[in-house]
């Protein structure tokens, strides 16, 4: 009777135990959330059967920016439309047209990844509440954080939302200050970077 009074307190002690260790069963912490608009997002190898329209000759270079992404990683512009399109949304969390708009953004970037690589421009956040904002519009390309409004001057964005296209070789195809639909957008990307 002892001994089974004994194995029945082993046995709830073990089941403790396992729960307070999240039942991992080893006991180590689980693996933390990656920060939404890091490196993890960066786009992968351009497709093989990627065809793209011949940007115009006459139109401005776009200005070549380097910053850090929301995890702290580096990114240089120039280093993605080296080989692909490229378009900067530029927002806020705090920005209601941005909030509006952003659901079909990420929605038109899921559906071109890896063909056109989105890269988004967050100025005057929070970090918390940016990470909020990611997650809860599923953003998922990379995002330079632009706390000093330096990438924003460069491009003549005074305030959120701004849209700007770039083709595969750095040249500025067109901006959209107050930003843009989803659908505008995936038409243009259509009639000026993507061949049929």
């Amino acid at each position: 009777m002892r001994r089974r009074r004994l194995a029945a307190v082993v046995g709830i002690a073990a089941l403790v135990a396992l729960v307070a260790a999240g039942c991992t069963g080893d006991g180590a912490d689980p693996e933390p959330t990656p920060v939404a608009g890091g490196a993890a997002v960066l786009p992968g190898p351009v497709p093989a059967d990627l065809a793209l329209r011949p940007a115009p000759t006459d139109l401005p270079a776009a200005p070549k920016v380097t910053g850090t992404l929301t995890d702290g990683s580096p990114l240089a512009t120039a280093e993605l439309w080296a080989d692909r399109p490229v378009v900067l949304t530029f927002f806020s969390s705090w920005c209601n047209t941005c909030v509006e708009r952003q659901d079909g953004l990420s929605e038109l970037a899921r559906s071109h990844r890896d063909r056109v690589v989105f890269v988004g421009v967050a100025g005057e956040d929070e970090p918390d509440a940016l990470q909020e904002y990611l997650r809860q519009h599923r953003v998922e390309y990379p995002v330079l954080v632009d706390a000093d409004q330096r990438v924003a001057r460069a491009y003549a964005v005074r305030e959120p939302p701004a849209v700007v296209l770039v083709a595969k070789g750095g040249t500025l195809l067109r901006g959209w200050p107050g930003g843009v639909d989803a659908a505008t957008l995936d038409s243009m990307l259509r009639k000026l970077v993507l061949a049929p």
